[in-house]
């Protein structure tokens, strides 16, 4: 069945659905050798390859952002 789907559709099944979910897994064994061994480059290495691919995730699986607050990015600048 895999063939007969478009290479665009293909594509974006690996990044709507494999992307979050192989982030979900890096997360998931980041945080179990964590707790068992403590930090370590290999755990922070997972987590942050956790945050890098929830970052570029889009799609029906992807963690949801929060909405832009209207205003002024910079505090100091009055608002019109």
């Amino acid at each position: 069945m895999w063939a007969f789907l478009s290479a665009r559709l293909r594509m974006w099944l690996i990044l709507a659905v494999g992307a979050p979910l192989l982030g979900w897994l890096l997360g998931k064994v980041g945080d179990a050798i964590e707790k068992r061994r403590g930090p370590t480059t290999l755990t922070r290495v997972l987590q942050k390859g956790r945050d890098w691919l929830a970052s570029r995730a889009r799609g029906p699986l992807s963690a949801r952002r929060a909405a832009e607050t209207a205003g002024p990015r910079d505090p100091g600048v009055p608002a019109r």
